[in-house]
């Protein structure tokens, strides 16, 4: 891979690789780390990609990877408070850091899906794809985790629907 195409790349996908490991470790520093391994392993990597789309699809299946990798090591016993993560982003409005730690406290299952779909855009198809589970178990994760934000964020609908 020429430098010139791998600098458009890392401009290009660090922020999605970093956000997607990020949802999946909650913690900067080792979203950082995988940062830096994916964009290794796409400099070293020797295939051809077909398209943009292909390189997109491909950086986001490693970024996921390398964070199940990270999460099922011996070491990664520590967390960050997602509290004090929160307070470092600069959101503009009280409603999306409430949002964003909500979605956050959501477990991964149901996380990571959330985010490729409203964040990244992807259909529950290509989410399937990127994860490796059926589709029908992409679109179940992702009803229940807006049943599990609606709760959190609007407890007073549950009361009015009488849940």
């Amino acid at each position: 891979m020429e430098e010139e195409q791998f600098a458009q790349y890392v401009r290009r996908y660090s922020d999605t690789i970093y956000r997607v490991a990020f949802h999946s470790c909650k913690n900067a520093a080792d979203s950082q780390d995988i940062v830096q391994n994916v964009l290794l392993k796409l400099y070293r990597e020797q295939k051809e990609f077909e398209s943009e789309e292909h390189v997109r699809r491909w950086v986001i299946r490693v970024a996921v990877n390398e964070s199940k990798k990270l999460l099922c090591s011996a070491w990664f016993r520590k967390s960050v408070p997602l509290e004090e993560y929160a307070q470092t982003l600069e959101l503009e409005e009280p409603e999306e850091s409430t949002l964003f730690l909500s979605v956050m406290s959501l477990p991964k299952k149901y996380r990571v899906p959330v985010y490729l779909y409203y964040y990244e855009e992807y259909s529950v198809r290509e989410i399937s794809s990127l994860l490796h589970t059926k589709e029908s178990t992409v679109a179940t994760c992702l009803e229940r985790a807006r049943k599990k934000l609606r709760a959190a964020l609007c407890p007073e609908q549950k009361e009015q629907t009488g849940e």
